[in-house]
């Protein structure tokens, strides 16, 4: 009689995962061994953020590791890439083969096993399950037919190569009384993700922590059909894990603290505190408005906007990008509305042209390497790279420039020249958002995101020179970034359209086109009955 392997996640992990982690296999609830079926209730979770105290955290997860009698693998530290030539040889040979032959994936796999790809294990019924647990894995991409994609060939690699480093060796070890035990911490690239899915499917314990809450398998378990998640209220930036066990300890008054500023300022509540999203990226809904909703809604803060929400460590704020063609004839209230615009604690005002410059040099080999394995630019590596220029800025600031950056680069908004492929206007949009005017890196440092939202005010009567292409992309980067932007034009000429196109921002036509409406600066007296009322 053929026996069966089933494993299953344990009952109750959402609360009692570590008193389950560290029971011996058949003291778990619901565990089986017969004749005929073994049944192995494995402790499979994703522990998404931090409770309130991050030091805590951190010292369960530190003694998680270092529990000799546990035996887990930290395996995001130690991952071993290393693979036999020979081995990536018969791989390289299997690839071709299928190429040629178009194999299904029950021959794939045993094809696997003639070149001894795949560990022999001594219990013949867990060496049936392993290879049935590969086939389960590798069948999506032959259903897909993407079993010659270069996403195939890269997880087929680092399956083997994982599979002979880690789950072998570990696998040589076990007794029948405790699984194999991995922990992951942090980030996972799409073959990491694809092993970690894949342990858990063979019945390994996996633990696996982000303190920012990213649940980095959410494409392979999205309905958390073979691993649980349990989520905490907190969030913690995503540090190197500790080498050290962290010895600070929360007194009561601190916990209380924490539990009544998560219930009074969690990312729902409204109730936001000053900087409570310093460590978010921003990310800009861009409002449509009539021309009076423009002055209404870009005094409101943040929050108060339509479409306003704070999701997945992001703050997404609706912001206000319009151009202003003409003027009124009623020439007192046009000149009223624009000083109440420019007349602001966080506002530029952009009077001459341009106001930024040309980006000189080919940043080709700093753009690579910036690239993830999806080819768009990671905020780490940008921020990790010796030429980023805002390693001065706050942690979190520089990390949400670096995401806006990323979007912006990523799906270019700036019109392609008649001889630009669309590399070379990704190159340019990168090469400008490195040359940043330091005016707006000081709006963007002053941005509180569910606050009030720093604006950039234009002033073009073509008198003081002319909007040019670098100028186009600078604002892109800011409506990126989610800073209100509102362009005045008295002639009604075209400046921004020659690089943008219109869908991207609101145009609002006046009653004349004044072609000498020089800008006038609200008079003192005006400045201080504002500061008082």
């Amino acid at each position: 009689m053929i026996r069966t392997y089933k494993p299953a996640p344990a009952e109750h992990l959402d609360t009692d995962w570590q008193t389950l982690l560290f029971m011996p296999l058949p003291e778990r609830p619901d565990y089986v061994n017969t004749p005929s079926e073994v049944k192995i209730p494995q402790v499979a979770v994703r522990l998404l953020g931090t409770p309130l105290t991050d030091d805590e955290y951190y010292q369960m997860l530190f003694d998680l590791v270092h529990h000799e009698e546990l035996g887990v693998h930290f395996l995001s530290e130690s991952l071993d890439k290393n693979i036999p030539q020979e081995k990536f040889q018969a791989i390289q040979n299997l690839l071709l083969l299928n190429k040629n032959e178009k194999l299904s994936v029950n021959r794939f796999v045993a094809f696997m096993d003639r070149d001894r790809l795949l560990p022999v294990l001594s219990d013949p019924e867990l060496n049936r399950h392993l290879r049935t647990c590969v086939i389960h894995m590798l069948s999506r991409f032959f259903l897909d037919k993407a079993n010659d994609s270069a996403d195939f060939r890269r997880i087929i690699v680092d399956l083997i190569k994982w599979t002979w480093n880690h789950l072998h060796p570990e696998l040589q070890k076990t007794d029948g009384v405790r699984q194999p035990a991995f922990f992951w911490y942090g980030n996972a690239t799409k073959s990491e993700q694809f092993f970690l899915h894949f342990l858990i499917r063979f019945g390994c314990d996996v633990i696996i922590a982000h303190p920012e809450g990213t649940d980095i398998l959410k494409e392979e378990d999205p309905e958390e059909a073979v691993s649980k998640i349990v989520r905490f209220p907190g969030t913690h930036e995503l540090t190197s894990f500790p080498k050290v066990r962290p010895e600070r300890t929360s007194t009561v008054a601190y916990k209380a603290s924490k539990q009544i500023d998560q219930v009074l300022h969690s990312d729902e509540s409204m109730l936001y505190k000053p900087w409570q999203f310093r460590n978010y990226s921003p990310n800009a809904r861009t409002l449509k408005t009539t021309y009076d909703e423009l002055f209404i809604l870009i005094k409101e803060r943040a929050f108060l906007r339509p479409d306003f929400e704070v999701r997945d460590n992001m703050v997404h704020i609706p912001a206000i990008f319009s151009k202003i063609f003409g003027v009124t004839k009623n020439r007192r209230s046009y000149w009223g509305k624009i000083q109440d615009l420019a007349d602001y604690e966080h506002a530029a005002v952009v009077k001459y042209f341009p106001f930024t410059w040309e980006a000189k040099g080919n940043p080709h080999f700093h753009y690579q390497n910036a690239l993830n394995e999806n080819q768009v630019l990671q905020a780490d590596k940008m921020m990790g790279s010796h030429w980023w220029k805002y390693s001065n800025l706050p942690t979190g600031l520089q990390k949400g420039l670096a995401d806006a950056i990323s979007r912006y680069c990523a799906d270019p908004k700036l019109k392609r020249l008649e001889q630009e492929s669309p590399y070379d206007l990704q190159l340019y949009l990168f090469n400008q958002a490195m040359n940043i005017p330091e005016s707006l890196i000081k709006l963007m440092q002053n941005f509180d995101y569910s606050q009030h939202v720093p604006r950039l005010i234009l002033y073009n009567n073509e008198n003081n020179g002319y909007m040019t292409r670098s100028d186009a992309a600078m604002l892109l980067l800011m409506n990126e970034f989610g800073l209100d932007i509102v362009i005045c034009n008295p002639p009604g000429h075209n400046d921004i359209e020659n690089f943008v196109d219109e869908k991207h921002y609101d145009s609002h036509w006046l009653e004349e086109m004044s072609f000498n409406e020089v800008y006038q600066e609200p008079s003192k007296f005006k400045k201080f009955i504002r500061k008082i009322f």
